[in-house]
């Protein structure tokens, strides 16, 4: 989970705590735009696609889900 959200802070420099919400969009956090910054740092930093059918708001909502996300497709 610290790597993930090394990459995420990278990311998303404007957060500070990651670990706190557990619904980054409804909480304001994060919007649109930095999902997608999020998309492309995290596609680089594991060498992964992220498909289609994952890019959805439930999985970019919490550092938990993110994580899950990542470890499905990996």
């Amino acid at each position: 989970m610290d790597e993930l959200e090394n990459v995420l802070r990278t990311a998303v420099p404007k957060v500070k705590d990651w670990r706190t919400s557990q619904n980054y969009l409804e909480d304001g956090v994060i919007d649109s735009i930095d999902i997608i910054s999020m998309v492309s740092e995290i596609s680089d930093h594991y060498d992964i696609d992220i498909p289609s059918e994952e890019m959805e708001a439930e999985n970019f909502c919490s550092l938990q889900s993110i994580y899950d996300m990542i470890q499905r497709i990996l």
